[in-house]
């Protein structure tokens, strides 16, 4: 089973609709000490608060600090301490997958050549696999429940490729 490494934006928002359990295909979920601050420690009654938290008591997902420190400090310089810490700390375990929503951030992993997706490829795989029924549906929670922004372009393009348009 493939391990992925997330920062706090998938995190969130899959608690928002529900959908955290889609993590659960990886072998392990990695999240540095920035992420976990960010979404349990500061998330008060946010989503992602509770979902997080027992992720990690069941031990499916786990907090680990990024060894590369200067790494991090200069990643910090362009992001938030979440997707710098998530970034550096992917470029230590080479995970099979980094998730990251922001598009800053993906870009900078790009440079390391990290393998990434984000929310919206999560639930195009769990479409293919039969585990959502509806994009639209997902998108459109996504967008009201979870506050997530998602470009009109690509909403369309989504439902094109998945023949829902």
């Amino acid at each position: 089973m493939p391990r992925a490494v997330s920062n706090s934006s998938p995190l969130i928002h899959l608690s928002a609709i529900g959908r955290l359990h889609l993590l659960q295909q990886f072998s392990s979920v990695c999240i540095p000490p920035a992420v976990w601050r960010e979404v349990v420690e500061e998330g008060g009654n946010r989503p992602g608060t509770g979902e997080v938290r027992r992720a990690r008591e069941e031990g499916w997902l786990s907090v680990v600090e990024p060894g590369n420190t200067a790494l991090v400090h200069l990643l910090e310089q362009d992001l938030h301490p979440g997707e710098a810490e998530s970034i550096a700390l992917a470029v230590e375990l080479k995970p099979d997958i980094l998730l990251l929503d922001e598009t800053e951030a993906r870009r900078i992993a790009g440079l390391y050549d990290l393998p990434v997706t984000g929310i919206i490829g999560l639930l195009l795989q769990a479409k293919a696999e039969g585990q959502v029924v509806s994009m639209r549906e997902e998108m459109d929670r996504l967008r009201g429940e979870g506050g997530f922004w998602i470009h009109d372009a690509l909403y369309r393009r989504i439902l094109t490729v998945t023949g829902e348009e």
